[in-house]
């Protein structure tokens, strides 16, 4: 049996997709900046898609940029914005929990004489509001926190740090790419200036994304060239992939309930699964289910490695992630884990199961036999299984 649990990383591509898209590879081929015929077609499409995905959003067409993904989204929207009003001020807020491409972002603004106060959560992944509050001085031009979490499925407060952020004129930034198709996603409701999706989240092709920016909202141009994206991304606009993430976000709203019921009762047959199989296992994130993405859960299982447990998974056919796939190269902890505060030692045994609409109960029972072996089996050779229970009971008295 073969069992997909990684669709945080990315999701396969709707058939239904796939065949709105065929066309434009290969019939419809022009280039959407061309004055002929062909490119008049091509930009007929790339019009109607801005159009779903705006209607997905509740904005404006003339709001919706295409990118090449959500990192691009993000980078466009915090350097952008940064860059256009840094005389105005050099303070920035954003959370420790964020994609690589927020803190990334923020720190190579650091490089540029720009500051970042980087906010602590709690132990399940949540942003207080008050402290983005009291964060805000006289030179804070913009808040960037994300909408939910891509490791531990925290759904952030937006809509409040939203409100507090427009007491205080300050832009408000958002990563939705975990968000699209899991939860409702309307962005005069959340209040924010720009926000960040990409395709291949919701069943969409990989390659394409999307930032809103609310008009009126001046960010820097990003890429110099062309006149594109209405000057201001330069490049020739990929039809097949917009036409691609026009239909998938048509589809993802459309059928967000029934797929968003159906993600949550497996996730929790799974989790409780688990929980009833293992004993010292951290489930990460929210335990209240209606305050985490429907299809995320997260484990860190005390005395072994992530990696581990992975590898012996991917040999029985389970494909499972140890962190963000944005991250994966690299073997340093989680640093979600770490800020939610999860002992390091710990956070090396970690494993995310997100799941996906096509995922059943008997992929579940199949995954957690093999995971609970698995698990067994790795501690009965772990040499510092013994000493890290302590450490795990010390951990659970302070939550």
């Amino acid at each position: 049996m073969k069992v997909y649990l990684d669709h945080s990383a990315t999701t396969y591509v709707d058939k239904d997709v796939l065949e709105g898209m065929l066309p434009y590879f290969t019939d419809v081929f022009g280039n959407g900046s061309s004055q002929h015929f062909y490119g008049r077609e091509a930009l007929k499409a790339i019009d109607e898609a801005r159009d779903k995905v705006a209607k997905a959003l509740n904005c404006k067409s003339t709001e919706i940029y295409f990118t090449s993904g959500g990192s691009e989204s993000d980078n466009m929207a915090i350097k952008g914005y940064a860059l256009a009003h840094k005389d105005k001020g050099n303070h920035i807020i954003t959370s420790k929990i964020e994609h690589p491409a927020v803190l990334e972002s923020c720190r190579k603004l650091e490089k540029m004489g720009f500051e970042v106060t980087y906010l602590d959560v709690d132990n399940e992944g949540f942003v207080d509001p008050k402290a983005v509050e009291a964060a805000i001085t006289d030179k804070t031009i913009l808040i960037t926190i994300m909408l939910a979490n891509n490791e531990i499925g925290t759904i952030e407060p937006i809509k409040e740090i939203a409100q507090i952020a427009k007491a205080h004129h300050i832009a408000i930034h958002t990563d939705a790419v975990q968000a699209i198709g899991n939860i409702p996603v309307d962005v005069q409701d959340l209040g924010v200036d720009m926000l960040a999706l990409s395709g291949h989240k919701f069943y969409g092709p990989k390659g394409i994304g999307v930032l809103y920016k609310k008009n009126g909202v001046k960010i820097e141009r990003f890429l110099d060239g062309g006149e594109q994206e209405r000057n201001l991304r330069a490049s020739t606009l990929n039809t097949p992939g917009i036409v691609g993430i026009g239909y998938a976000i048509e589809k993802a709203v459309k059928d967000l309930d029934k797929n968003a019921k159906h993600m949550a009762e497996v996730r929790d047959y799974f989790v409780k699964k688990v929980q009833d199989s293992l004993e010292y296992i951290m489930y990460n994130g929210p335990k209240d289910s209606s305050k985490r993405l429907p299809g995320n859960s997260d484990f860190s299982f005390v005395g072994i490695e992530g990696e581990g447990i992975l590898f012996h998974l991917d040999l029985a056919g389970i494909a499972v992630s140890s962190g963000s796939a944005c991250s994966s190269g690299s073997l340093d902890p989680s640093h979600v884990l770490l800020a939610i505060g999860v002992p390091m030692a710990i956070a090396h045994g970690s494993i995310r199961f997100s799941f996906g609409k096509m995922n059943t109960k008997e992929e579940v029972d199949y995954t957690v036999d093999v995971l609970v072996k698995t698990v067994n089996q790795l501690r009965s050779m772990s040499p510092i299984y013994d000493e890290l229970i302590g450490e795990y009971k010390k951990c659970i008295m302070k939550k």
